[in-house]
This record gives C-alpha cells, structure tokens and sequence, in this order.
C-alpha cells in the first residue's frame, strides 16, 4: 500500500514509525518547506521518495492508496479534501478539523468520494482503555449515571501551545472526551464549561478547565483539567471515576483498577463486594499509532469501517468546540456535529 505523509513536524516520527513496523511504502513526502520535507524522507528511511511543497502534485505523481495528514489543525480540511478529490482514503491527526462546519465539509467529501476518512484517537487503543469498557460492558455496576475524569500536569511545551487559544480543550481534552463516549457508549447532549489561566500559568492563554456534560443515556460527564498544575500529576489518560446504580470503579490512568458493587441493602449504607476488574486480551489495540494505522490499512482492504471514522469522531470534536463556546458565553450550550 502507497502512502504520502502531507506534514512533516515531529509528531511525523510517531506515524513513520508505525507505517515503516507494518510494511508500507512511503511514496511521498509533502510540507510547507521542501528541506523539511527531504529531512523526513531521510530520517525515516525513504531517500528515495518523493519531496515537494506540493500535495495535489504530489498526489499526481504517486498515485498513492492512503494520505497521512499530520498538518495543524487549521490545514486538515484543505489537505483532507484535496486528497479525497484525488481518490485516496485518509488518516488524520485529531482534532479533524478546526470547526463543525469544515468538519462537516470533509464527512460528505469522504462520503462522495466513497473513501475512508479516519482520525488518530491512539487512547482508544490504549489496553487499560479496554478493560476499562470491557467491564462496563459486563453491566456489573448497572446502569451508568455519572463518570468523572480529572487532567492535571504541569506541561512545560515549546512553541506553538504556550500561545494557542484553547491550548488545554483543543489539544488535549478531545483525548479525555473520547475516551467518555467510548467507554459509556453515550453521545453529547449539552455542556457547561468554565475556562480561566491561573496565576502562575506559563500559557498566554486559557490553560484550565472544568467542563459538566449531560450525554445521551442520562449520564452526567465531569471533566476536570488544567496544563499547567506542578505536582501530583495524573497520567496522561487521566483518573478516572464510573459511577452505576449497582456500584462504582475507579482508574489510575495506569494499571490500578478497584470496583466494589452492592452486596446487601438496608442501614444507612449498603454493604460492599470488591470486585476484580480482570484484564483483556487486546494484542492488535495496544500499540497506539501503530493499532490504528493497522486497523485503517485493514479496512482498506476489506472494506470494513475504522473505529475512528469520521462519521463518529465529529461527535468528539463537537464536543470539544461545544465546551469551547460554553466557555466563551458563560452558560450552557447544545452539542451539535
């Protein structure tokens, strides 16, 4: 399978990693500057691929099957589009776009073009992640009614982030806000959200947020976080707390699970059975990138739908966009993809 890489910054290295694990042929490079471009081509192991500034070209030449977008966000959709208009399927680096609208754009071009349009969501694909919906599924905590998620590290980026708007909500919470909806198997219904930089942030920008949002099963998701907390720094998937009729689970973000379900009523507090929350076999999802690309090369071929497509990580974004404006209004708005 041929593949042009359309961006070529650092987190390039994470997917040429993966592709080069899992046999692929690099036909092409693509960034703003060609010396970028020709580094990446080099560094990966492709010398001999194609370079250039150029991704329709590009495109023309190589004829590949598969385009990797690791643009920003704000050049998604462009090179989304043009690569679907030029008959190739794409995985994406999230968030998918950086508005509903264009969001929307690159859903009905993938449509059109009877192409595969995913998202690089490499959380999801996390084992713990796993085993965590694996028991919810079971159904021994009952009907969820609440799930909580705190997010707090001290960050200390380079470059773009220190002055993006939205840094801590754009760039990481739609990885906490996916995991949500995986898990719960709920979509948005509302949301609330306070955002604010603390004093002491070394973000020009909003660096923390609290954000409530009501889901589609009646559940209520909490979401707290900030990027520039120095201290008892959580994991980067964040702790977690599952809440259901039958009794509650807690998550480390690591390998620590604990779960307890009623065992008997009556008194002032009903009596506890600890419960094991027993790992899961995942071999083809624990690899992050790598399990994704897989996946996405998979249904390619077979003409089976990815986990992440577009379809369904618009709603993860919208969340994100949703909580955004909720911040910026100072009340409660509707999630809409």
């Amino acid at each position: 399978m041929k593949v042009v890489l359309a961006g070529c910054g650092n987190m390039s290295q994470t997917w040429l990693k993966a592709a080069n694990s899992l046999g692929l042929e690099m036909v092409g490079f693509v960034d703003l500057f060609e010396e970028s471009a020709r580094n990446r081509a080099e560094s990966s192991g492709w010398p001999q691929a194609r370079t250039g500034t150029d991704l329709q070209k590009m495109l023309h030449e190589t004829a590949p099957d598969l385009v990797f977008d690791c643009t920003v966000p704000e050049a998604h959709t462009g090179v989304t589009l043009t690569a679907l208009r030029s008959g190739c399927h794409v995985l994406g680096e999230k968030p998918m776009a950086d508005s509903l609208e264009n969001a929307r754009r690159m859903v009905e071009a993938a449509r059109q073009a009877g192409k595969i349009y995913a998202v690089i969501q490499n959380r999801r694909y996390d084992p713990n992640v796993r085993r965590l919906k694996e028991f919810i599924n079971s159904g021994r905590l009952g009907p969820l009614t609440t799930l909580n998620s705190d997010f707090y590290l001290g960050a200390h980026f380079e470059g773009f982030r220190l002055k993006m708007a939205h840094v801590l909500l754009v760039d990481m919470a739609i990885h906490t806000f996916d995991i949500a909806r995986f898990i719960s198997g709920a979509d948005p219904v509302s949301v609330y959200c306070k955002e604010w930089n603390p004093a002491g942030s070394w973000y020009e920008q909003a660096a923390s947020a609290v954000a409530i949002f009501e889901m589609s099963n009646g559940m209520v998701y909490t979401y707290r976080g900030s990027w520039c907390a120095e201290g008892l720094n959580t994991p980067w998937e964040g702790e977690w707390r599952v809440i259901g009729c039958e009794g509650s689970l807690k998550w480390d973000g690591n390998t620590g699970f604990s779960a307890e379900v009623v065992a008997e009523t009556g008194g002032l507090r009903a009596k506890m059975q600890p419960l094991e929350v027993p790992p899961v076999d995942v071999p083809d999802k624990a690899a992050g990138h790598a399990s994704i690309i897989r996946e996405m090369v998979e249904c390619i071929r077979t003409g089976k739908t990815p986990e992440t497509i577009c379809t369904d990580n618009i709603k993860s974004l919208a969340m994100v966009l949703a909580a955004v404006e909720s911040a910026g209004q100072g009340r409660p708005v509707e999630v809409k993809w």
